[in-house]
């Protein structure tokens, strides 16, 4: 993916920091019950916003927003952390995610640890206007195929711009063609293709 965004790095344009994710320990973690899922997750949370995104600054020296991007899983987190943390993260790319948690922990109930981390649910209830207008101020580009692997990602995409059709929330949900896979050559193909039509 580096590769494939290097014109984007060597015109000093953008600035890729790659974070390692516990999701083999969070959602992933099968074994565990949804809501010690969900704890592991906000665990991950706090270590992103409290000690990753200060390194990135004082590295950076960059204290204006930031993008938060991903393919797969990566891009439930990119679109997830986005909604939690407008004031940190002001554009988003997600390519093929899964943005409702019951694809990973099934049915959940009132257990809000889990519901704050469910994309698709929780942005429904979400009017508080300090959200709203950060949002509606971000670059948001979410991207899905239409070909092999993706099906598991399409009615949580599908759910989610139906929410922010209705709020409104101004928002690019692109669908690639059938033949587009969930696969690291269209992400590849992807990333650069948005990245040239962001204000960067």
């Amino acid at each position: 993916m580096i590769d494939a965004c290097a014109s984007f790095i060597e015109e000093g344009r953008v600035q890729f920091f790659t974070l390692s994710s516990v999701d083999s320990e969070s959602w992933l973690a099968t074994w565990k019950n949804g809501h010690d899922q969900a704890e592991m997750h906000r665990a991950y949370e706090r270590y992103v916003i409290e000690e990753a995104i200060p390194f990135i600054k004082h590295k950076t020296g960059w204290f204006d927003g930031m993008m938060t991007t991903g393919c797969s899983m990566g891009a439930y987190h990119a679109v997830n952390f986005f909604l939690q943390h407008p004031d940190v993260f002001t554009k988003v790319i997600a390519l093929s995610g899964v943005y409702d948690v019951r694809f990973f922990v099934g049915d959940y109930y009132n257990d809000d640890a889990i519901y704050q981390n469910s994309p698709v649910d929780y942005i429904w209830n979400q009017n508080d206007g300090w959200f709203i207008d950060r949002y509606r101020q971000a670059e948001i580009v979410l991207c899905t195929g239409l070909g092999a692997w993706e099906q598991d990602g399409l009615p949580s995409f599908y759910k989610l711009k139906e929410a922010f059709d209705q709020k409104p929330i101004p928002a690019w949900f692109a669908e690639w063609g059938h033949d587009v896979a969930h696969d690291w050559e269209w992400w590849r193909r992807q990333m650069p293709y948005f990245l040239g039509n962001l204000y960067l």
